[in-house]
């Protein structure tokens, strides 16, 4: 069984303006509103965000789907834009894996990955006791997947009312959030490095391979930093 008091401590995390919770469900609110627009049902829509979650990769589904791509070709590239899930995944496994924890909730808890609860828990995870940090992520993952499914209701029953321009101001609510904390994240040379150079060359590399300047830039960045040797 899941432990109810680090489970709900998960879910107190979500609280307060600096959480990421709160960027993530505003972008999700646009996405609802894109889904409507878009020719989708309510059902669709919802959908979309339980099983998927992952709003990047939703809008490159909407739009695949918009201009007639096979379904082999949108698994492709949804599958390509969610690609970030493997290092972060590699880099959150070690914090929550305990002996005394059941197989099954780890595969419950891979549904909740996500850069906003990723943020979250590796901000906070060093405070909880190793034997609950799985029970504290899928707090973290339960309230976070919920805000998303939520706003995604919202966005769509309200879409009517919302102009272009504040549809975009919502979407980009939680990419600039996710860049400030990066900024905030630079307390060391490694992080510093890491966001700097790829900040530096994913620009360069947009103007040679749009598709890839993301990936190949921060496997760059990352490399760098992963090689660099820290002053203990």
């Amino acid at each position: 069984m899941v432990n109810s008091k680090y489970f709900l401590l998960g879910l107190k995390s979500l609280a307060g303006g600096r959480s990421p919770a709160v960027a993530l469900a505003t972008s999700f609110i646009a996405l609802g509103a894109i889904f409507k627009h878009s020719g989708f049902n309510l059902e669709q829509s919802v959908a979309s965000s339980l099983f998927t979650y992952a709003l990047p990769g939703q809008l490159v589904m909407t739009e695949s789907y918009l201009i007639g791509a096979s379904l082999v070709n949108i698994f492709i590239s949804v599958w390509l834009v969610n690609f970030r899930f493997y290092p972060m995944t590699v880099a959150l496994m070690p914090a929550l894996q305990h002996k005394n924890q059941p197989r099954w909730k780890y595969y419950i808890s891979c549904h909740f990955l996500a850069v906003s609860s990723w943020l979250i828990m590796k901000e906070g995870y060093k405070k909880i006791d190793k034997r609950f940090r799985l029970d504290y992520w899928i707090g973290i993952g339960s309230g976070t997947l919920t805000s998303a499914v939520l706003s995604t209701t919202f966005g769509y029953l309200i879409s009517d009312y919302l102009s272009n321009d504040l549809m975009i101001a919502l979407g980009i609510v939680n990419p600039v959030y996710f860049l400030c904390m990066m900024i905030g994240a630079m307390t060391n040379i490694k992080t510093t490095v890491a966001i700097v150079v790829g900040g530096i060359l994913g620009p360069i590399f947009y103007l040679f391979t749009p598709e890839w300047s993301i990936l190949i830039s921060g496997f760059i960045g990352g490399s760098l930093a992963f090689l660099i040797k820290e002053k203990k």
